[in-house]
């Protein structure tokens, strides 16, 4: 039996950001970014109010369909409670559809807010859990949770039963940095997949094994390391044709010395160091049409209960 929320309980998530894959790190790792969406959650006496501030605002829906009231009602559901009604306030700050983990942010801050008005009877394993489902696997989603860095992978029972996503985090040595140079065009993830090979080789599966474990060293530990440790052969190159002018820039600053990337599908380029990036290379990207976030690695997300 379900319980029945209060109306009036008001559950307010920060939700960080985040940037996956880290170069090799397919589907694996991923870092959470000081860039947050704030999503206010109360139980109202019927209906559905959705309202959209920020980011996204002219084009994320108003309904049911919005990934937040999605996410909201798989929480709720997991967690044996229901709402009469629902009032969502999303304030966004992560720039949609650019590789940042705006999707799973939205499905992070639903399913955080829905734990909270219930009684946080979820653990955190199965907030990561619920979170991942939305997307399909768990880098993005378990860093917004977890924050700082992570480890994440996918089990797949026998029985044919749902995916399980599983994540642990890694501590970032606080040296670590990340500066986000965001282009102004969308990337979908859908689309940026489909020109990844079905096949790699033996030689390039065992170059990533190898850069993902120096990765998780150098983020931990040694930061001289970055630059190895993002270097990447199982799908950045393949992606180079249709992100073009990501390719240019992650090229243009890993010859500079520095440890850049494609974050997610892109088509946003990060840089992880222990030093500013150049202002000369920053004005250059700004000149270019990019746009500039410097960014602290985050802490994981944060709920806030109250009352009206």
């Amino acid at each position: 039996m379900s319980i029945e929320l209060e109306v009036g309980t008001r559950a307010t998530v920060t939700v960080p950001g985040s940037s996956a894959n880290l170069g090799p790190g397919f589907d694996t790792l991923g870092l959470a970014v000081g860039l947050y969406d704030t999503v206010e959650v109360e139980v109202t006496e019927g209906g559905l109010e959705v309202e959209v501030y920020g980011e996204g605002e002219d084009d994320l829906p108003r309904d049911g369909s919005h990934l937040v009231v999605k996410a909201i009602l798989s929480g709720l559901n997991a967690a044996g409670a229901q709402a009469p009604g629902l009032r969502v306030v999303c304030t966004n700050a992560i720039p949609q559809s650019r590789g940042l983990g705006s999707s799973a942010a939205a499905a992070v801050a639903g399913v955080v807010a829905a734990n909270a008005l219930a009684g946080n009877p979820l653990t955190t394993d199965q907030v990561v859990q619920l979170s991942s489902a939305f997307e399909g696997h768990p880098d993005n989603a378990a860093a917004s949770v977890l924050g700082s860095a992570v480890v994440s992978w996918t089990t797949t029972p026998v029985d044919g039963s749902q995916p399980g996503y599983k994540a642990v985090s890694v501590d970032v040595d606080p040296r670590i940095r990340a500066t986000a140079l965001v282009p102004d065009f969308h990337a979908s993830t859908q689309a940026v997949r489909r020109v990844l090979p079905s096949h790699v080789t033996h030689t390039d599966a065992r170059f990533n094994v190898s850069r993902v474990a120096v990765m998780t060293v150098a983020l931990q530990k040694h930061p001289e390391l970055l630059w190895e440790g993002t270097r990447d052969r199982l799908h950045q190159p393949y992606r180079a044709d249709v992100l073009p002018v990501t390719a240019e820039w992650v090229n243009r600053l890993r010859n500079r010395g520095y440890a850049a990337y494609l974050s997610g599908a892109g088509p946003t380029i990060m840089v992880l160091s222990t030093e500013p990036v150049s202002e000369k290379i920053l004005d250059q990207a700004r000149e270019a049409g990019l746009k500039i976030h410097e960014l602290e690695v985050a802490g994981p997300v944060r709920v806030e209960l109250s009352r009206a």
